[in-house]
C-alpha cells in the first residue's frame, strides 16, 4: 500500500471528523436531523480505493433512474440495504459492492469505517466502510440497479472549493436551493455521498 492508504487506515482507527465534517457538504435542512429514529432501515456502502497511475482513486456508481428508487439517477457509492443473511453491516457493504459492480470481497482490504449517516428521505441509516483494492477493479454491472461506474482520484476532490452550490430539483414540487456539491466529471455529486466523501477527505487533512 502507498503511504496515503496506510495513513487512511491509521486515521480510521482514531477519532473521526464525524457529523460536522459531513454537514459541511450538506444542505442546511440536514441539521434538523440529529440522528436516526428507531424505525430506520439499515444499509451500508463501500468507499473503494485503488491505485491508478500512482494515485489513489475512488469508485462511484450512477444509479438507474426509476420510480421505485428515491435516489435513482444519483451518484453514490456501491451499497444497499441489509439483508437478513448479513451478519454485520460490513458484510452488507461487501456483498452489495460485489453484486452491483463485481468487486469481489476477497479483493478488498477493509481499512475501517466512517461515521454513520441518516438519510431522512428514504429512512436509511447508512454505515460507510473504506476499503483498498490491491489491483484496479474489473467491473461487472448489475444493470437493473447501476447505469454507470465513475472513477476519480481523491486529489480531484481535495483541490475543489467547498463553497460551490447549486439547485437540486427533487420532484415537480420541490427544489432544494444552494446545495453544496462536488463536480464529478461534469456531474453533480451531492447529498449523503458528498457528506461521506467529505468526512474521508477531512480525515486526511485534520492533523
Amino acid at each position: 500500500m502507498t503511504e496515503l492508504i496506510q495513513r487512511i487506515e491509521h486515521r480510521l482507527k482514531g477519532p473521526l471528523p464525524g457529523r460536522e465534517a459531513q454537514l459541511r457538504m450538506a444542505h442546511v435542512t440536514r441539521r434538523h436531523y440529529v440522528g436516526a429514529p428507531t424505525t430506520a432501515r439499515q444499509a451500508a456502502v463501500l468507499l473503494a480505493l485503488f491505485l491508478k497511475e500512482g494515485s489513489p482513486h475512488i469508485v462511484f456508481i450512477e444509479r438507474n433512474a426509476n420510480d421505485r428508487d428515491q435516489h435513482g439517477g444519483q451518484i453514490s457509492f456501491p451499497g444497499g440495504k441489509a439483508e437478513p443473511s448479513d451478519t454485520t453491516m460490513l458484510e452488507t457493504a461487501l456483498r452489495e459492492a460485489e453484486e452491483e459492480v463485481g468487486i469481489g470481497r476477497e479483493q478488498v482490504k477493509v481499512l475501517g469505517g466512517l461515521t454513520e449517516i441518516y438519510i431522512p428521505v428514504s429512512n436509511f441509516q447508512v454505515h460507510p466502510f473504506v476499503g483498498y483494492l490491491s489491483d484496479p477493479p474489473t467491473y461487472l454491472l448489475q444493470v437493473e440497479e447501476v447505469n454507470d461506474v465513475l472513477e476519480a482520484p481523491l486529489s480531484h476532490f481535495q483541490q475543489q472549493e467547498k463553497d460551490k452550490v447549486t439547485d437540486i430539483r427533487i420532484n415537480s414540487q420541490i427544489t432544494l436551493k444552494n446545495v453544496p456539491y462536488y463536480d464529478l466529471h461534469g456531474r453533480v455529486l451531492w447529498g449523503a455521498t458528498a457528506m461521506m466523501l467529505n468526512e474521508l477527505l477531512e480525515l486526511l487533512t485534520d492533523d
